[in-house]
């Protein structure tokens, strides 16, 4: 737990470990909202400190499956293309981005690609074969199916705009220092006092650690592990090419990028430089990277020697794409370190044991203005206009951050960059590390496993593909048809007639216990604490601004034990840094010391009853209510809540007797129909219920109201966190809202999420966007829910969803689609 914090400075001392960019847009950041205390220090030379900044080619392409990503790139084109250096040279070029695709998958993910552009407002075009020719005088258009246009995606400089905000940061009161070299960071009672380095000590309030592929160093000097590893990118210039001779400027053509043979291309006058990811992993060691130099070296520490065997297979497929660089060669290069996490995201935050030691890395030069703006916004305001979670450092499970894991993930993660990867796509190595204590039997029913947070969570079970005949389950588009099959469908359908089990050991439980643990949730959720024991509560977490921070169940096990289901280790560390300092309330993850299985269907209560000890009637336990009671010999903790929206429990026990557990539901439940459901049959199930997931549907960029919410606000609380700022909005004047999209009968148009949803004969702009989606198998549509303007949210208003290249018809629909008088949950 981070210690408490103390009374803040009028101006906190702030010292920034690392002058590459992120140090530098940080340092900017910072001092532009008025913490001018602020001390930079780094062992190389300002500002070509040695680091990747050094190096970097400096492309911005602003388009990435996750939002935030292009949020920030977003921000860094425009910040940077406003930034001028002090000899008024601009700092960016907007020479726009080309994206290649020679076969017909590569196209098509350009038209997904396209899709995600348009989706979080960035400008984009799929161009024929022609127009990709005209827009680049080396694309010659039979080797080329299309191309995906960003026009303002372009070139940073990168070490101009360091050295422009370092001094704009300068001229507002911060200090930089030169040649100093980080010997440790001092605390005192958990909390940062300070960093020490070879040329003195810096006294400090708060340390940010911005020092790249240094920074796991940095960060052990507070006992922090930070999942990051160093790899090794080709990046080389050819001689001058003919076809680009007498160009006028640096760069006058779109930045080019041939992502199915993991390459890209990027001019400098006459010349082409050429990077590549298509090549062996070569992960370095931080501790065996060395410190810059003297000044006058022309060798940087981020610099590996290149290896032009693992480059060959790179200019082959250049030359295939590009044939006039045969009239020319590959002059220089250079194997350049680059930050990789596992999860390709950056690592942004506070540590949760040393109050005041944040991090800022594993970011790249296309994102370092919008990292560094989130970054001050969270440490200014104690909150981001960003959403953070996905990048926030506490997002990891304990087993991630092994050396080994981190390694292997890592440089999968490279091999994977250019990759087209499916939203389902599991990662293969390492595998399996976390499983259920029924796994055995999964396995025995023929479980499709997917893979989240290391748990092994089965899709369908092949067992069940006799259930497929005579329900006409057609399969979705290809796209779609990945890690699916006909079997989602029947399960979905089979847990609406009759009843399934459901592993639910994943979901991530929380237990609070103390004298003061009813006062200290009351303060932190939404919902009322203070209730009697056996209650359960839907209710959220929410930030001092009204946003959210998660949403989770709440159940009273006795007058000071409370059991939370949540949504990650974010949870976890946002209840740790709100607990009194009086020790009255202790937060432990139980998720490894219990299990659960979910029972659900209208045959539940014919199946539990004969195995409980407990009067399991609406008299005996109501639907949000739960019970301590035996399922034959086992004891369990049953909840009466539901995901899927039927009749039935979550059943918790510990991992000892989960097998047991199984085993008795599964013999009792043989003569009713029981089957065992995957996770597809789940998300079908849910979103036709309208049962929203953190982190897809709603993120720390919402409020309750918009998320339609609202029924989960215990307004009538004296207090809670974020109250007052609900409080003073009108729940009825929101500018966007979360809806239920329904769209056609045909599986078919089954879409995945993150899609472009456009006004019908819009081209170009949209009007929101999809956040998950999948086929309703008991309602006969498909479902997405979207993110859009509240005055297109009206139900019935006609709406289109770009999907690939074409447009799916939707229409605005009033949710819950399923069961929305809630008979079925309460019979």
């Amino acid at each position: 737990m981070a210690a408490p914090r103390p009374a803040p400075r009028t101006v906190p001392r702030i010292v920034i470990i690392g002058a590459g960019i992120v140090g530098c847009a940080l340092a900017d950041e910072l001092t532009v909202r008025g913490y001018t205390d602020v001390t930079v220090v780094d062992q190389g030379d300002l500002y070509r400190t040695g680091g990747s900044t050094s190096h970097a080619p400096g492309l911005v392409f602003q388009t990435n499956g996750a939002k935030t990503m292009s949020d920030f790139a977003d921000y860094t084109v425009r910040k940077y293309g406003a930034l001028r250096t002090a000899d008024d040279r601009p700092c960016f070029n907007p020479v726009g981005g080309l994206e290649l695709a020679a076969t017909p998958e590569r196209l098509d993910e350009l038209h997904r690609r396209c899709g995600w552009a348009r989706s979080w407002g960035i400008e984009a075009q799929v161009l024929d074969p022609d127009a990709c020719a005209a827009a680049h005088p080396l694309v010659h258009a039979d080797r080329v199916l299309g191309g995906l246009h960003t026009p303002t995606d372009g070139l940073a400089a990168a070490l101009p705009a360091a050295r422009a905000q370092g001094e704009a940061a300068i001229l507002r009161g911060a200090r930089f220092l030169a040649r100093h070299r980080v010997l440790d960071v001092e605390t005192t009672g958990g909390r940062v006092t300070g960093v020490v380095t070879d040329q003195g000590n810096i006294p400090a309030d708060l340390v940010v650690c911005c020092a790249g592929m240094w920074g796991p160093r940095i960060t052990r000097m507070v006992g922090m592990t930070l999942p990051l590893t160093p790899l090794a990118h080709q990046f080389g210039w050819t001689g001058p090419v003919p076809a680009l001779a007498g160009a006028p400027a640096e760069a006058v053509h779109p930045i080019l990028r041939h992502q199915e043979h993991d390459l890209y291309y990027r001019e400098k006058f006459d010349r082409v430089g050429v990077g590549y990811y298509g090549h062996r992993p070569m992960p370095v060691d931080p501790d065996a990277i060395g410190a810059p130099g003297p000044a006058d070296d022309e060798g940087m520490p981020s610099e590996q020697p290149f290896t032009p065997v693992d480059f060959d297979p790179a200019w082959t497929a250049t030359l295939d794409l590009l044939p006039d660089l045969a009239e020319t060669k590959l002059d220089e290069g250079i194997n350049g370190l680059f930050s990789f996490t596992p999860d390709n995201m950056p690592l942004l935050g506070e540590s949760p044991d040393v109050a005041g030691f944040w991090v800022a890395e594993a970011v790249w030069i296309t994102h370092s203005a919008g990292v560094a703006r989130a970054v001050a916004e969270w440490i200014v305001d104690g909150t981001s206009t960003f959403d953070l979670h996905a990048c926030d450092i506490n997002r990891f499970q304990r087993h991630q951050l092994a050396p080994g894991y981190l390694l292997e993930r890592d440089c999968q993660n490279f091999v994977e960059v250019y990759d087209a990867l499916h939203p389902l796509q599991p990662m293969e190595e390492p595998r399996p590390l976390r499983v259920a204590p029924f796994h055995s039997r999964q396995h025995e029913l023929g479980a499709f496993f997917l893979e989240a947070n290391g748990w092994e969570r089965p899709h369908w079970y092949e067992a069940n593909a006799d259930l497929v005949e005579g329900r006409g389950i057609t399969p979705p588009g290809p796209w779609a048809a990945r890690y699916w099959s006909p079997i989602v469908g029947a399960e979905a359908q089979v847990t609406r007639e009759r009843v399934a089990m459901y592993d639910m050991s994943s979901l991530m439980r929380l237990e609070v216990t103390g004298p003061g643990a009813a006062a200290f949730l009351n303060r932190m959720t939404t919902g009322r604490a203070e209730r009697t024991p056996g209650f359960v509560a839907y209710c959220l977490l929410l930030d001092a601004t009204g946003r959210l921070r998660g949403d989770i169940t709440m159940a009273r096990i006795t007058h000071d034990h409370y059991q939370l289901g949540v949504n990650s280790p974010l949870d976890l560390d946002w209840l740790r840094r709100h607990l009194p300092s009086d020790g009255s309330v202790q937060v432990q993850d139980i998720t490894a010391r219990t299990t659960c299985i979910g029972l659900w269907g209208p045959r539940a209560r014919q199946l539990m009853q004969p195995l409980a000890d407990h009067d399991l009637s609406n008299h005996g336990l109501r639907y949000f209510r739960c019970a301590r009671m035996h399922v034959g010999e086992v004891p369990v903790l049953a909840m009466r809540v539901s995901y899927v929206g039927e009749l039935g429990w979550e059943l918790y026990t510990t991992p000892d007797l989960g097998l047991r557990l199984w085993d008795t539901l599964w013999r009792a439940g043989r003569p009713l129909g029981v089957i065992a459901a995957g996770r597809g049959a789940f998300n079908s199930l849910r979103l036709e219920k309208g049962y929203r997931a953190f982190g897809v549907e709603m993120t720390d960029e919402h409020d309750p109201y918009e998320a339609g919410l609202g029924f989960a606000l215990r307004m009538a609380k004296d207090d809670f966190l974020g109250r007052d700022a609900l409080a003073a909005r009108d729940p009825g004047a929101v500018q966007r809202r979360l809806c239920c999209l329904t769209t056609t009968p045909d599986p078919a148009d089954t879409v995945m999420g993150g899609e472009p949803v456009y006004l019908p004969g819009e081209d170009g702009t949209a009007a929101g966007y999809v956040t998950s989606a999948a086929y309703g198998h008991t309602l006969g549509t498909g479902i997405a829910y979207a993110w859009l303007p509240a005055d297109r949210a009206e139900p019935g208003t006609q709406l289109e969803i770009g999907y690939f290249d074409r447009r799916i018809p939707a229409t605005v629909a009033t949710d819950p689609l399923f069961d929305p008088e809630m008979a079925r949950l309460r019979a």
